[in-house]
């Protein structure tokens, strides 16, 4: 805040612990951060002051607010991690295990956390959804999940930021071998020769290898003249083919097929045996059934089919067409029943049987179930005289078509009056092929005469019977007319409103009245049923719960079947569909302080009708406003200086005939919640052996949007418990957007871990809460000085394991511990004391072996360089300590080695021990000069017995040379950020203390 009178008096103060006051040609700072203090006085002039204002109004007045930056590590199963060009991983995982990848995520306000299975878009996200938290789980991974993962963070400053990940899921499925044989005829030696070929294929990632064992013996090329082995080079990876060159008595034996990934990700070799002898036949099968099988719906059929030959025993199936069989069938040996069988369960049904030996055998029969359906027919007029209607001495016709299976036992027989017709000159039958589906039959009268008036009836069947007659009446007389469409007056337009239930309807006249086809007249779309058009035997079209999507254009038209065969009448009806307002926000919270102006506005999308709305503006129950939208589409209102009692939800209604659509506007006083600083350095602190503290820290979200933030209720509970701990903190000043606030939390048992939740309060009451978790953990940072892991998180501080040796180091806790604990070895506790404190050991039961090594590898650490250049001027030397704890009869060794980037592949050892060295933990120290980016490396060696159990805890590295230990209630002075910018401010000082001398 700057505040300036003349000359006399510049007054700037902040919150976080810089204060100056400035008077004529005279400065005082004074830099209250951590522990540090420094006054400094000079005299300069106002236009110095004016620039260190500026610089001060930049460093400070941005407050803590950082764009997202994101990293992604791994906690779950992984096989190996390996890096790619650009920096890009490739996590491999086995097929089955939990995948379990975390976004580390730095920035404030706290960034959103996105995880997709591509860069952000809508398609192929994870299990149709993306996954808005830091961790990505998936149990029991599957093939088709691997990929590219993508973790994205954007908190609204910068550009968001984007991390992939390469997940590769090697799995290995059983192998499976197939024989097949060619038989060749060389007429000049009069020979048969006998070629076996065994293909052994099975589904692998990362490709697979095979290898060929006759009986015990290990086959390779070249090794049997009468032996050649198809290498997957020349098979595409798939397959490793083994050809046995004229047949030989001793190629009769067992064969073995394994398939290898060479242990990748622990996926062991899967082998298949297969026994090659003389009787070896590929599968052959008899069906006993005949082709096709027809029956009568309600029958029951039975299918059997038997095999006769192959050796290994084929096994056998069944299979319709493409689809299941269904599911009232019984499978029972060889045979397969289909009870009361109806027209669904028609179709191809196919027996097949396979034992891996030449092409599996099929045998098939069509089940075809008589039926007749779907009878129609339409009257033809003269058709040589154009005429619409049926008149004396022309010519008529009537056609028949019924849907009938199988279609070569439909029958027609015609009746008029009642009596059987036969065809003659003047009155003549036909009827189409039988094969072409559906049957048709026409009658054709020629000259009609008065007499011929009656009722013409058509009889469809089946040859053999069992299904019932389909027939239909035809009546031809002189009241016969052709058919007219009209829709009633009041039935188009039709007004209706969405979610009712309209008929459409169209009249129509005519004998014998046809089927009225229904379609949109205005777009291409799709009937109510999926179809372009829809049948309706009364003309009558109904929509259920109408939509405003379903207005529009529809089209009523005859159709030929069951009336004339004439050119098809049509009539349309326009569907008019009535919905309320749709409008916009339909639900916004403002926030505003006593005292404040503020405007609300509610727009209308769409309406219909939308001339002329009505718009109703409450605040409750009471009403403030009303009026019309003639030609606008929004209403506003307007709020001069808010008070007590106009904090609330306003309404604002704008109706039509079909009903009103609602704006909501929740105005009210409270405060945004709190916004948890995470990105801090040292907020952990210890100062007692048994608690330890936490330095919480948070930012206001838009502090100025209501009254002055008065107080904070902060509210404390041990995770899994139900007591919350609440007291206040009272504030001073007004809050600035950006500034950072701290408390101080003490007392705080190790390592239990707590939640806080943090609430605003003004004079309107409380805000919005916040809650975060509080661990008992040190912050992994290799940028900064001092580094320091106690092992109490499931991340580990980012070290990981070496997979190259036999086994690994285990997370532990001695409150944990299991029924198998080892007695007379391993620690009681932590470094600590604390039965609830983690470490790092190696456990050397069984299955481990003398002499097997455990390797334990930290973060990476870069070092910075130390002049403009981008060299390093000298080699840094760094402490590295740890806490371990050696206690057993069996104890091997304890190494750890130096592994720098610089020297790939070669590891420098630092410091080793080995033997029993008691029941308690002991400080080791070690300096240590690396010459470019380095790791250290714990192994551990299981030693002769199994009571060999080696632990390490508290593992610290930091600059300069190893020295003792500080007091244990020594915490750090200052955040490195502060301290940065102390400095930078210090420099500035003296610069200018400096030009002014």
């Amino acid at each position: 805040i700057f505040r300036i009178k003349s000359r006399s008096v510049v007054f700037w103060e902040r919150r976080s612990g810089l204060i100056a006051r400035v008077f004529p040609m005279a400065l005082s700072f004074t830099f209250a951060t951590g522990y540090v203090q420094t006054n400094v006085k000079m005299d300069v002039s106002f236009a110095v002051l004016w620039l260190l204002a500026a610089l001060f109004e930049g460093v400070f007045c941005q407050g803590v607010y950082a764009p997202p930056n994101v990293r992604i590590i791994h906690s779950g199963h992984a096989c190996n991690i390996e890096e790619e060009r650009y920096t890009e991983r490739v996590y491999t995982i086995r097929e089955g295990e939990t995948l379990k990848l975390t976004c580390l995520v730095l920035g404030h306000p706290r960034p959103q956390i996105r995880w997709t299975k591509t860069a952000g878009s809508a398609t192929d996200r994870i299990q149709d959804s993306s996954v808005f938290n830091e961790t990505l789980r998936i149990t029991r991974i599957q093939r088709h999940q691997g990929g590219r993962y993508y973790c994205k963070a954007e908190n609204g400053l910068g550009t968001p930021a984007i991390k992939s990940i390469r997940v590769d899921v090697y799995y290995l499925d059983d192998p499976v071998v197939t024989v097949h044989q060619s038989i060749g005829e060389a007429k000049e030696q009069f020979y048969y020769e006998r070629t076996v070929f065994l293909r052994c294929a099975a589904n692998s990632n990362p490709p697979v290898r095979y290898s060929w064992r006759r009986g015990r013996e290990f086959l390779s090329q070249g090794s049997d003249k009468g032996v050649e082995i198809y290498e997957p080079f020349f098979t595409q990876g798939e397959t490793k083919i083994l050809k046995l060159k004229n047949l030989r008595p001793q190629d009769y034996a067992n064969y073995t097929c394994t398939a290898s990934v060479r242990n990748v990700c622990g996926i062991p070799d899967k082998s298949v045996l297969f026994r090659l002898t003389n009787k070896t036949a590929s599968p052959t099968i008899k069906l006993l059934v005949e082709d096709p099988i027809v029956a009568n719906p309600g029958q029951t059929v039975i299918l059997v089919c038997i095999i006769s030959g192959g050796e290994p025993t084929p096994t056998l199936m069944w299979v319709r067409n493409t689809e299941e069989l269904p599911k009232k069938s019984i499978l029972k040996s060889e045979t397969l029943t289909i009870p009361a069988i109806s027209t669904e369960d028609a179709g191809v049904y196919s027996c097949v049987a396979s034992n891996n030996v030449g092409n599996p055998a099929k045998k098939s029969t069509n089940i075809v179930v008589r039926a007749l359906k779907k009878g129609r027919f339409w009257i033809t007029p003269d058709p040589y005289h154009n005429d619409d209607n049926i008149q004396i001495g022309r010519e008529v016709k009537i056609s028949c078509q019924v849907e009938a299976t199988p279609p070569e036992e439909l029958m027609f027989s015609w009746l008029k009056n009642g009596r059987p017709l036969r065809s003659s000159e003047r009155m003549v039958i036909t009827q189409t092929d039988p094969d072409v589906a559906p049957g048709a039959t026409n009658l054709d009268i020629i000259d009609l005469k008065f007499t011929d008036f009656g009722t013409y009836t058509c009889v469809a069947s089946l040859k053999n019977g069992g299904i019932p007659e389909i027939s239909i009446d035809v009546n031809i007389s002189s009241t016969t007319v052709p058919p007219n469409l009209t829709v009633p007056r009041e039935k188009s337009p039709l007004v209706t409103q969405e979610g009712d239930t309209v008929d459409l309807q169209c009249l129509v006249s005519g004998k014998p009245k046809p089927i009225i086809l229904w379609s949109r007249a205005d777009k291409e779309a799709p009937m109510l049923d999926g179809n372009m058009q829809t049948e309706s035997y009364d003309g009558v079209l109904r929509i259920v719960n109408v939509s405003r999507e379903m207005a529009g254009t529809y089209r009523c038209q005859t159709s030929q079947y069951n009336g004339f065969n004439v050119k098809p009448r049509e009539a349309i009806v326009e569907l008019i569909v009535l919905y309320p307002p749709t409008v916009e926000p339909v639900y916004t919270e403002i926030r505003q302080g006593l005292g404040r102006p503020f405007s609300l506005s509610c727009r209308v999308l769409r309406a219909h009708p939308s001339k002329v709305l009505d718009y109703e503006w409450k605040l409750g129950t009471r009403l403030l406003t009303v009026g019309q939208l003639d030609t606008r589409d929004e209403t506003e209102y307007h709020v001069r200086a808010l008070n007590r009692e106009g904090y609330g939800a306003y309404t604002c209604d704008i109706k039509n005939e079909a009903g009103a659509g609602r704006c909501t506007f929740l105005v009210t006083g409270k405060a945004y919640a709190p916004e948890f600083y995470y990105d801090t350095y040292s907020i952990l602190w210890q100062n007692k052996p048994r608690v330890y503290g936490f330095k919480l820290q948070w930012t206001q979200m838009n502090p100025n949007a209501v009254d002055r933030i008065m107080a904070y209720r902060l509210g404390i509970k041990q995770t899994g418990h139900q007591r919350w701990w609440e007291q206040e903190i009272p504030t001073e000043d007004n809050i600035q957007k950006g500034e950072l606030l701290t408390y101080n939390l003490t007392e705080l048992i190790k390592p239990e871990a707590y939640q806080v939740r943090l609430t605003p309060i003004t004079r309107f009451g409380e805000g919005d809460s916040t809650e975060r978790i509080i661990r008992y953990s040190a912050p992994v940072t290799p940028d900064w000085s001092k580094f320091h892991c106690a092992f109490e998180e499931d991340t580990i501080c980012m070290f990981t394991q070496d997979k190259t040796e036999e086994f690994d180091w285990t997370r532990h806790s001695a409150a944990t511990r299991d029924t198998k604990y080892t007695p007379n070895t391993g620690p009681s506790s932590d470094r600590t004391g604390s039965k609830q404190g983690f470490y790092m050991y190696i456990e050397t039961s069984r299955p481990r072996l003398e002499g097997d090594k455990a390797r334990l590898l930290t973060p990476s650490f870069n070092l910075a360089p130390k002049n403009p250049y981008g060299n390093v001027v000298t080699n840094p030397t760094y402490c590295f300590s740890f806490f371990y704890h050696m206690y057993g009869k069996h104890i091997g060794t304890l190494n750890v080695y130096l592994r720098q980037k610089s020297q790939t592949g070669q590891d420098t050892s630092v410091w080793t021990l080995s033997g029993n060295q008691g029941d308690r933990w002991r400080q080791a120290r070690v300096n240590i000069n690396p010459t470019s980016s380095f790791q250290m490396v714990l192994e551990g060696i299981r030693g002769t017995g199994i009571e060999g159990d080696i632990a390490v805890d508290d593992v610290t590295i930091e600059e300069g040379e190893c020295r003792d230990p500080p007091p244990s209630n020594i915490r750090s002075l200052a955040s490195p950020t502060a301290m940065h910018i102390w400095q930078l401010c210090l420099t500035l000082l003296l610069v200018l203390v400096g030009l002014r001398r």
